[in-house]
């Protein structure tokens, strides 16, 4: 079984690096994506163990390694207090920065470069995670929103997903908190595969804003469920529009 659950991440994450969604995500869209699944997830007394927001952003006005460096450049001086570091071999150049870490939040952002017949193809990743949600954390969009229009050029591409974990007194069948999820977040079930113990499910929420096409079928919203039978807490991994942790 948890094979089964760790090879179907890797699908997930394979087919996020893969997938080309398109440039038209609004990075405020996302951020408020992560919101709505805190607030739906904890709508239903699901105790949030980890979140975390991806955005990246394939560089495409950066044609050569100097021009990569120029827009690193710009980067340290704008936040001189980013930990950065550099490291260069035959078939790639890579900066990454540590932004921010806490015990319980931490921000990254790297700058990937492969050089490619005379020019190069450079991607700009951020990573925010974080553990737990307080209500404090309501304010984490605008300091996000703040962040990542630094960073990117207007045209990231941003995967939201947060970790859970159902409380082990409430009586319901794995089906049943799969059905309950979906209805909090207005989803309808696209595909799934479904186990005694665990549960995957693509959908299609009218409350997220970007989309994949899988089987002929939009999807923005993936759910999945591991418990150990009734009685026992319920690990819960919802992500916009793909997961992209494993689980």
């Amino acid at each position: 079984m948890r094979n089964l659950a760790i090879t179907i991440s890797i699908i997930a994450i394979i087919g996020f690096m893969m997938i080309n969604i398109g440039n038209k995500t609004t990075v405020a869209k996302g951020e408020f994506d992560l919101l709505t699944l805190a607030s739906g997830i904890q709508d239903e007394n699901i105790l949030i163990k980890n979140w975390t927001l991806h955005a990246r952003e394939k560089m495409e006005d950066l044609q050569t390694i100097q021009e990569v460096k120029a827009f690193t450049f710009e980067l340290q001086t704008k936040y001189p207090d980013w930990e950065w570091s550099f490291q260069r071999t035959e078939k790639s150049w890579e900066a990454e920065a540590i932004i921010k870490k806490t015990d319980t939040q931490s921000e990254t952002v790297k700058v990937l470069s492969t050089p490619t017949k005379g020019q190069v193809q450079t991607y700009v990743i951020y990573e925010a995670k974080g553990q737990g949600w307080k209500k404090e954390q309501n304010k984490l969009a605008a300091e996000l929103n703040s962040k990542i229009s630094d960073i990117f050029r207007g045209n990231a591409t941003i995967f939201s997903c947060i970790q859970g974990e159902s409380n082990g007194k409430i009586k319901k069948s794995l089906p049943d908190t799969a059905t309950k999820l979906l209805a909090a977040f207005n989803a309808t079930e696209i595909e799934a595969l479904k186990e005694d113990q665990f549960i995957s499910v693509s959908a299609n929420s009218p409350l997220f804003g970007e989309s994949i096409v899988t089987n002929g079928s939009e999807m923005n919203m993936q759910l999945g469920l591991r418990t150990n039978g009734m009685g026992t807490k319920t690990n819960i991994v919802i992500g916009t529009p793909i997961i992209t942790i494993e689980y």
